[in-house]
């Protein structure tokens, strides 16, 4: 682990992004629940390792804001123009960059707004279009389920849930991907999202249906245009990220831990249960930047200056001794994890995400009860960044089953999630995003990593 002539470590570069969790268990052996350490630039920052010290941070808004105007190193002209933390650190008017009257405005729109969906209908969804993405690959007998499935699911499901058209589900799952590797596309990608959701806002003004776009245009806290273009951008893009990553670490465990299989396919172990272990153990997002000390105060023994950089650190958080002697014991029915935070910025779609990981790995698992890791578990890559670890391949074999071929693109279901006929508006067609770089290829652009803002909760 490189570290500088202060002392400190960095959480950036390959070395730090190959392991985090050696990482953060040598910084908890050397300063305890909380630890100096250095993010892109080398600028400081305080990284949280306890649970309790997590819990802290997130739920006490009045010592810790999530305001980024209030960052110290940035006030002073010490962050530059071009850092790579700038969507984490660049103030834009969305829940999870408030708090007090404002953040509970934004917040109960997005809440009150998701609520309205019908749970048994999202997984009606899931199922039909983890259906399609099955029918693609189950003649086949291999597949990647990286990029075959766990990266699409999200996507697909969640175009549909802020009102998208249907078409629109691939094309957006490719500019993700191509947006959070960060190649030399990703502005183009990025642009090609904000088109599509520029246009649906439009679209729903003018013609309100039962989704997400017409219940942020219409709710009584009166956002404004950019308000739900900005709210519909996290939502679509923060749901992506985790939710495909909560799926890929899930499966990954499945395949490869032959006790965690075990307990699932003989019943001692639903996969709920499954779900919020891995949460435990490989949550999708490890770090999360962003809560500025409001004035001058004392965390896990730590003398923190007003405007300091505090980054919630919940993958260690989930393990830390103090409330986990035995990393190695089972946590069925325990969700006093950190994955989804806490607090007033507590991320408000965790159970949508929820449905669609285990619905989704439920479909899987029922039409292909035969998958089998076809690699060696040693030869599994992940891309890392400061927040998180996405993994990159996930190759199975199966017996090739024969089915129908597909279809160009999955049928609406019959029911939408909120319970009535989906009759979408097509709005005017964005340019499609530019094929994606590979994982190797472009030259990484900064700046372009919306999903890391992650939604806020009241």
């Amino acid at each position: 682990m490189a570290a500088t002539t202060g002392g400190l470590y960095r959480l950036h570069g390959a070395e730090a992004q190959a392991d985090p969790f050696a990482l953060y268990e040598k910084l908890r052996a050397e300063h305890g629940p909380v630890a100096p350490v250095l993010v892109s630039g080398d600028l400081p920052a305080w990284l949280v390792l306890g649970h309790r010290e997590n819990l802290d941070v997130a739920r006490t808004t009045s010592r810790f804001a999530r305001d980024p105007r209030g960052w110290r190193d940035m006030r002073e002209g010490r962050v530059p123009a071009d850092t790579p933390l700038g969507p984490m650190v660049s103030w834009v008017p969305v829940c999870n960059f408030t708090d007090g009257p404002v953040h509970e405005r934004l917040r109960s729109a997005v809440v009150e707004s998701l609520e309205r969906f019908d749970k048994r209908g999202i997984r009606r969804y899931v199922t039909r279009f983890a259906n399609h993405l099955v029918d693609q690959i189950a003649a086949e007998g291999y597949a990647d389920l990286v990029p075959a499935f766990s990266d699409q699911l999200p996507m697909l499901v969640m175009t549909q849930l802020i009102g998208a058209p249907d078409e629109h589900g691939p094309l957006l799952v490719n500019a993700a991907r191509d947006m959070l590797q960060g190649t030399e596309t990703a502005l183009q990608s990025d642009r090609y999202v904000t088109t599509t959701l520029e246009n649906l806002v439009v679209e729903r003004k003018a013609k309100p249906a039962r989704d997400l776009a017409s219940w942020l245009i219409e709710h009584p806290a009166e956002l404004t245009d950019t308000e739900v273009l900005m709210h519909l951008r996290v939502v679509l893009i923060a749901a992506y990220e985790t939710t495909a990553n909560l799926i890929a670490n899930t499966l990954r465990t499945v395949l490869t831990d032959p006790r965690f299989r075990a307990s699932l396919s003989g019943g001692h172990m639903t996969l709920p249960d499954a779900l919020e272990q891995v949460l435990w153990d490989d949550p999708p997002i490890n770090t999360i930047i962003g809560r500025w000390a409001t004035g001058d105060t004392v965390l896990g023994g730590r003398q923190i200056k007003a405007g300091d950089m505090i980054l919630l650190g919940l993958a260690a958080g989930n393990a830390d001794p103090q409330i986990r002697p035995d990393p190695a014991a089972s946590l069925h029915g325990n969700r006093s994890h950190l994955a989804f935070s806490s607090g007033p910025h507590e991320c408000p779609g965790q159970d949508i995400g929820r449905a669609i990981a285990d619905t989704g790995i439920e479909v899987l698992l029922d039409r292909l009860p035969d998958l089998q890791l076809a690699v060696d578990v040693s030869e599994l890559q992940w891309r890392g960044t400061l927040m998180s670890r996405h993994l990159l391949s996930l190759p199975v074999r199966f017996a090739p089953r024969s089915t129908a071929p597909p279809a160009q693109a999955p049928q609406l279901p019959v029911e939408h999630p909120a319970g009535h006929p989906v009759h979408p508006v097509i709005p005017p067609q964005p340019t499609a995003p530019p094929a994606p770089a590979g994982s190797g290829g472009g030259r990484r652009r900064r700046g372009v990593s919306w999903w890391r803002r992650l939604l806020g909760r009241r």
